[in-house]
């Protein structure tokens, strides 16, 4: 505990000092020499411990003070007090505003906060996720000069902001986001972005979903009502070669409109999806593993040499559901419209601190006009052989769905004769790597 000094003490010490002086100078009969020497004395101690303190304060890397006597030992014991009670207040406020941004950080809307000059001093985890910004790298930049859509830019700068705007997102126009501006301290706002993509396209969905199904069902049930139809007239009238083969096609029509139905429920549950994908690390690694098998018994008739060259330390920040979905929709597509005995290489690594996942064959590939649309549900290249193959024309609109979700877009690469490759990257906010766990598998 820290005791100030009493100037009544050191007064009388100054006392005491100048009157012994004034004996010895009474004494040697030189008094004013004698006065002036002790007044010399006493100043160049005085300037020997401010030399010391300014040594303590700029130079010296020790945290106690020099060693002194008197007012100076109490000078230094008081800033050697202040010294450690600011500290303390230093660690108490930087321990709040750590649980300030911690608290930021788990809030489920990017935030973003800006001061009087329109440029960001602080954002959060979600904001460089949903927004693209990266920190510390903009700190200090204009908002509007990285968020550059101009119904943003316009809403920013008319200084209006009781109400909220829905725009497109700047990392993936697949998603609409609302922003939000409130004014707050000395000029400074608060930017708050919310993902409202499911309110604004769940009308749309549903639209989509019944006409969809409308139109995809309406084929395999009217193969069944038209066999049904004609074994209700007399059953025995047809020979047991037609009526197997009946029989066959009617279960395989049952069984499309099963996958049909368990792909559209899957579709929609990815679509109206609430889950957050920055909450849960996905193993990625684990995960193709198991899909690996299921590719295994699938290729059985085909044959094909399926390779899979996994970095088993990369993980990603997603839900497991969702991706297993992309995955396995990708690798299971490249078996079945691949020829038999192919060759489909599969890959999981590390590109520019970016996790990328990529399936590529060398089947018969896609012609140009047909990429663009490739992802649209229902659409089909050779809808003879997708029925052939069973395929729903739902696979890649799954993939579609669940890379938006994940900030991410299917990239294909492909040509008539040389194969295809589909691929997708993680940002480098998503991605997690294990150094001591990287290698190939």
């Amino acid at each position: 505990m820290y005791y100030p000094y009493s100037w009544l003490k050191t007064l009388g010490r100054l006392t005491l000092y100048f009157l012994l002086v004034i004996l010895l100078g009474l004494y040697l009969d030189g008094l004013p020499v004698t006065l002036t020497i002790a007044t010399l004395l006493l100043l160049a101690l005085h300037y020997w411990n401010l030399y010391r303190l300014n040594r303590w304060l700029w130079h010296s890397k020790k945290m106690t003070p020099p060693k002194a006597r008197g007012v100076w030992e109490q000078i230094y014991e008081g800033i050697y007090y202040l010294q450690r009670r600011n500290r303390n207040k230093r660690k108490e406020l930087g321990a709040l505003v750590k649980r300030f941004r911690e608290g930021a950080e788990a809030l489920p809307d990017a935030a973003v906060v800006v001061d009087a000059d329109g440029c960001i001093s602080w954002c959060n985890r979600l904001a460089r996720i949903e927004l693209g910004l990266c920190w510390p790298e903009d700190a200090g930049r204009r908002i509007d000069n990285l968020i550059r859509h101009p119904q943003f830019v316009e809403f920013f700068h008319q200084g209006e902001f009781s109400y909220p705007i829905e725009v497109t997102s700047p990392t993936n126009i697949e998603k609409i986001l609302e922003y939000r501006i409130m004014p707050y301290g000395d000029k400074h706002l608060l930017l708050v972005a919310r993902d409202v993509t499911r309110v604004t396209q769940l009308e749309e969905m549903r639209k989509d979903f019944v006409a969809n199904v409308s139109h995809e069902l309406r084929t395999p049930l009217t193969v069944l009502n038209g066999y049904l139809e004609m074994f209700n007239a007399d059953m025995t009238a047809y020979p047991p070669a037609f009526m197997g083969k009946a029989f066959t096609e009617m279960t395989a029509q049952t069984r499309r409109m099963q996958s049909l139905i368990e792909q559209l429920l899957i579709l929609s549950r990815i679509e109206a999806s609430a889950e957050r994908v920055y909450e849960k690390i996905v193993d990625v690694p684990t995960l193709l593993s198991a899909i690996k098998i299921e590719a295994r018994t699938l290729n059985q008739e085909k044959q094909h040499k399926i390779e899979f060259t996994v970095d088993s330390g990369l993980r990603v920040f997603g839900i497991e559901t969702e991706l297993r979905s992309a995955f396995s929709n990708l690798i299971f597509n490249a078996i079945h419209y691949t020829p038999a005995n192919g060759v489909i290489q599969v890959g999981w690594r590390l590109d520019k601190k970016r996790a990328e996942f990529f399936v590529q064959d060398n089947g018969e590939g896609i012609a140009e006009r047909h990429l663009s649309r490739l992802t649209e549900r229902f659409y089909r290249v050779d809808k003879a052989r997708s029925r052939k193959t069973g395929g729903s024309g739902l696979g890649l609109a799954i993939v579609k769905h669940v890379l938006t979700h994940h900030n991410s877009k299917l990239e294909i690469d492909s040509e008539v004769g040389q194969g295809s490759r589909f691929s997708f990257h993680f940002s480098p906010e998503l991605t997690v790597v294990d150094s001591h766990a990287s290698n190939q598998n």
